[in-house]
């Protein structure tokens, strides 16, 4: 038997990938919440809310959204006199909307002073406002009136424009056919397509080679055997 050939450890170099709007993928699966972000401030009501499974890119779109309008980013579980301050100044984003802990009443106080001050509000969350299980009448009702707009789960085309993207941010060429399986391969996440980008990436340095099929295949059945690609 042949020793293993040592590995290169690869620097941890900075290779945050971009996040601006002319980074974003578009697809069936999310044209609909990007074109509710290219149209602010044109919105049809001063309320919205952002749905859709963990994994969507819905906070990365809502992230969007707040730095081209220059939201203020609130805590859902803390929406008191600090937010109505915030209101009386410019959009507002309060991202997990339905992740627990809501503040019901200054949600419902936080309405009213986006519409009197001729603000906008996004909400984002996994699920549509009236699973929340909203206690508030008032709050409910607000939140009834306001439109939802959905994300929904990647399609291939969104997953396979993002990953080649990813690899196109560390200046990596990888060829389609690689896409296409680990497409077929991973959870339907955005996050985890991150997390798989960078694992291969990282395999690709440390073993000197181009990223291949087989590569691919050895990376995901690593990260099977261990925590899981599923975990995010």
């Amino acid at each position: 038997m042949q020793p293993e050939r040592p590995r290169q450890i690869p620097l941890d170099l900075d290779r945050t990938p971009g996040f601006s709007r002319d980074d974003l993928v578009v697809s069936p699966a999310n044209a609909a919440a990007v074109a509710m972000v290219d149209r602010w401030p044109d919105w049809p009501a001063s309320a919205m809310v952002l749905a859709g499974p963990p994994g969507s890119g819905k906070s990365h779109l809502a992230a969007i959204w707040a730095e081209h309008s220059g939201a203020a980013s609130l805590d859902r579980a803390s929406l008191g006199a600090a937010a109505l301050a915030a209101a009386s100044r410019g959009p507002v984003l309060v991202d997990d909307a339905d992740a627990g802990g809501l503040d019901e009443a200054g949600l419902f106080h936080l309405f009213n002073a986006v519409r009197q001050a001729g603000g906008h509000l996004l909400l984002v969350s996994r699920r549509f406002p009236a699973a929340w299980g909203v206690r508030l009448p008032d709050l409910a009702s607000r939140l009834k009136a306001a439109p939802v707009v959905e994300i929904g789960e990647p399609d291939d085309m969104l997953l396979a424009g993002v990953i080649t993207k990813l690899f196109a941010d560390r200046q990596v060429a990888i060829e389609p056919l690689v896409v296409q399986y680990l497409v077929r391969r991973i959870e339907r996440s955005l996050a985890t397509a991150m997390r798989v980008v960078e694992k291969l990436d990282r395999r690709a340095l440390e073993e000197k080679t181009r990223i291949t099929r087989p590569l691919a295949a050895s990376v995901l059945d690593a990260m099977d055997a261990g925590q899981g690609v599923l975990e995010l």
